[in-house]
């Protein structure tokens, strides 16, 4: 992942040559996807145990590129006991501080791609969603057993057998998930117990900690939706303050 913010990105598009006395039809552009990431969702708390946050957007062109912030700072809330290290796209090496586990209540810190989109809504209301979109129904949860072969999954029970204990119904009778990101945390490979169900969600209120997950303000969350596009490869990067600070320039960095 060292190279994977700084790598060069070249994208070459091939030539179309109009010849004299020829019509050439115009042709739509394809979004391509990156293979860098261009879009950044920074969080930063004070310390380890802090659950307060600020949350920062950042987005770039390419790899050459400074990145920009996106936008002003927001405030944010973590896990109730803060942050541990987490499993994503940063190098798993043995650092200083905590190690997140399931149920600790803490959100995992590190870096971690941002894939996908859920909520409430049918897929044809929330058109301004360039992430993939999944709509919530009572049958939608996402399974926090660590026991279970579907262990931090979202499933579909008309689809699978339920062989799990525990889990969290993504319909819920508030709005805390009406509109989410899921954080891709313990995907690569998923290890049982080292948590699971993580996401970007509506938060109860700035005072208000989670069990895990990071929550904002309903109005931030779909700003950050509509900024928020697969085809630049958005990545999520939690931190306390010092760990941002020592990790900067090695990871490449906001």
């Amino acid at each position: 992942m060292l190279n994977m913010l700084a790598a060069p990105a070249f994208r070459f598009l091939p030539a179309v040559l109009c010849l004299a006395f020829i019509s050439c039809a115009p042709r739509v552009a394809v979004p391509q996807k990156s293979s860098i990431p261009l879009q950044a969702v920074v969080v930063r708390t004070a310390d380890w145990n802090a659950s307060d946050a600020s949350l920062q957007r950042y987005d770039r062109k390419d790899a050459q590129a400074p990145w920009k912030a996106a936008g002003g700072t927001v405030p944010a809330v973590v896990g109730r006991k803060g942050l541990g290290w987490g499993k994503g796209i940063h190098p798993r090496s043995s650092y200083d501080g905590p190690e997140k586990t399931e149920g600790d209540e803490k959100a995992p810190a590190g870096m971690f791609l941002l894939g996908s989109a859920f909520g409430y809504a049918p897929i044809d209301e929330v058109g301004w969603i360039k992430l993939p979109y999944r709509q919530s129904n009572a049958h939608t949860q996402c399974v926090d057993d660590p026991r279970s072969p579907y262990y931090n999954r979202l499933v579909d029970t008309t689809r699978v057998t339920p062989a799990w204990q525990n889990h969290e119904k993504m319909l819920r009778q508030d709005d805390m998930y009406r509109l989410g990101v899921v954080v891709d945390h313990n995907t690569d490979p998923t290890v049982a117990g080292a948590g699971s169900c993580i996401f970007l969600h509506i938060w109860r209120g700035p005072s208000t900690a989670t069990a895990g997950c990071t929550a904002m303000a309903a109005g931030q969350l779909e700003k950050l939706l509509r900024w928020l596009d697969a085809n630049a490869m958005p990545i999520l990067v939690q931190l306390p303050e010092a760990e941002y600070l020592r990790f900067r320039t090695l990871w490449h960095l906001p």
